[in-house]
């Protein structure tokens, strides 16, 4: 998985925000970069997981398929 550094040096972004919500977040002291730097985090993420989830697919199921067939090592080992 990449790591997504938020400790990096900043870069002014112009962006549009719904007004209400704006309005509602300065009332409430919500900082917007870092509440948009952690939401890009976790959508940054989800999508690493995605991809990766996508890339190994095929190896993902023909594991599964020879578990399926004959189980894990550890299956003689159980008492259970």
């Amino acid at each position: 998985m990449k790591e997504h550094n938020l400790t990096g040096p900043k870069k002014a972004a112009n962006l549009s925000i719904n007004v209400r919500l704006l309005k509602m977040a300065r009332k409430r002291k919500i900082n917007l970069s870092a509440t948009l730097e952690a939401a890009l985090v976790e959508k940054l993420q989800a999508q690493d997981v995605s991809e990766w989830v996508a890339e190994n697919a095929k190896s993902i199921d023909e594991y599964a398929s020879h578990v399926q067939k004959v189980g894990v090592f550890s299956d003689r080992l159980r008492r259970f």
